[in-house]
């Protein structure tokens, strides 16, 4: 039995208990949740969605509320929210971010930004502010979209960007659903579904985020503010072949989709960089998969971003079009679907110019990663802080900050939560 496979326990809800002090402190929450879901042999993360993983950052994340005396609550989506103040009130302020990982990632990528909110409410009380406004931490669920192939389905089921049947169809690489994995998990996928009504208590939401690139590495600051989201997407190449014998079958009688497909990813890469976009084929499957054997059908799929869409849209086409002329050169059929795609985000300009006043004279800069604030930018204000990474490694065991830099983005983000809730 695989992990996915495990039954893990519900998270049940917490009523708030009265009392104010604050909770573990960034050290203690790091440590504390630094061992979930870690691999021994890589060293990096494998947090999936509705996996025992997932449940344990799930108690995680409760526990941190219950120890603040913050109202605890799961949303249908899965989403969990820990509220100081009337959550239904109107107007919230909203902080936090994510806690799964992709395969193999880094411990830095999602759960910075929710230990950092955490520590930043701690923060917020040691100064004796008290909020005006509800404040609300957040941990969306399925951000990085590893087990499903679709990354913010919290956020997007939430923002009503993803319909319940697609929601439904969505399965993992055993062929494991959506609603039987939530099944399993103890939750009811039939719930699932846009949450206007919860949207429209929500007044501005920042998500603290560990840099993905080098751009502060190469200033004095150790917190930026984000200016915009590249237009991003995911599309699945399928290339079908002819499976036969790879000891007896002639170069020139073959139809091997792998030729076709090693060819479009060295396409990608050159349409690419002429384009000054991304395209990353980073995912692959192979059917039958036999060392001795050429392959039926390969299956590839392409991570391509661009600082607008008519550059990206320009650069997929040249892929497709790159990939459909070798496939008819080696007797391969190609085609070609797009799984996701997420517009350009351009990030409310009052809210970020309002964040940058009240950290000073910090670096503005855009990102070609995608969040969950991007997905709730269409419907409700929302910004973002990315904290220094030294080396610009993401997605990776590698991935890292320094504590001191950490530190700081915990002090940014209290600063802008008590400039946005605390006036």
């Amino acid at each position: 039995m695989t992990e996915a496979d495990q039954p893990v326990q519900p998270v049940q809800p917490v009523q708030p208990v009265q009392r104010s002090h604050s909770g573990p402190s960034f050290h203690e929450m790091w440590r504390d949740l630094a061992p979930i879901g870690r691999d021994a042999d890589s060293g990096g993360y494998r947090r999936y969605a509705w996996t025992g993983a997932d449940a344990d950052c799930r108690d995680w994340f409760r526990a941190q509320a219950e120890t603040r005396g913050l109202t605890y609550e799961q949303d249908r989506n899965g989403n969990q929210w820990a509220w100081l103040g009337d959550p239904a009130a109107g107007d919230a302020v909203v902080t936090g971010s994510h806690l799964d990982s992709v395969p193999d990632g880094g411990a830095f990528d999602g759960p910075l930004g929710v230990v950092s909110s955490f520590a930043a409410l701690d923060e917020l009380r040691a100064r004796g502010t008290r909020p005006t406004r509800p404040l609300a931490i957040v941990n969306f669920g399925d951000e990085e979209g590893a087990r499903f192939g679709l990354a913010c389905v919290g956020s997007r089921l939430t923002a009503g960007q993803l319909t319940l049947d697609k929601a439904h169809a969505l399965r993992d690489a055993d062929g494991v659903s959506l609603p039987q994995a939530m099944e399993r998990a103890g939750y009811d996928p039939e719930t699932i579904g846009a949450d206007p009504e919860r949207l429209a208590r929500i007044g501005a939401f920042v998500e603290l985020h560990v840099e993905q690139g080098r751009a502060l590495a190469h200033t004095d600051h150790a917190v930026g503010v984000a200016s915009a989201i590249w237009p991003h997407g995911r599309w699945r190449f399928d290339f079908h072949g002819e499976a036969n014998h790879a000891g007896t079958t002639r170069i020139e009688d073959r139809r091997d989709p792998m030729l076709t497909y090693a060819n479009t990813v060295l396409a990608a890469r050159k349409k690419a960089r002429t384009a000054g976009a991304l395209a990353t084929f980073g995912k692959v499957s192979v059917e039958p998969n036999g060392v001795n054997a050429i392959a039926s059908l390969v299956r590839g799929w392409l991570d391509s971003r661009a600082a607008d869409e008519e550059t990206l849209a320009a650069v997929v086409e040249e892929i497709e079009r790159a990939a459909a002329e070798r496939g008819a050169r080696d007797g391969v059929d190609v085609r070609v679907t797009r799984e996701s795609f997420t517009p350009v985000v351009e990030f409310a300009h009052d809210l970020r110019d309002e964040l940058a006043k009240l950290l000073g004279d910090v670096p503005v800069l855009p990102t070609g990663a995608g969040h969950d604030a991007g997905i709730l930018s269409g419907v409700i204000p929302t910004a973002m802080l990315f904290v220094r990474n030294p080396t610009g490694v993401s997605h990776s065991p590698a991935e890292t900050a320094a504590e001191d830099d950490c530190l700081a983005g915990v002090t940014a983000l209290a600063d802008v939560l008590e400039g946005l809730a605390c006036r």
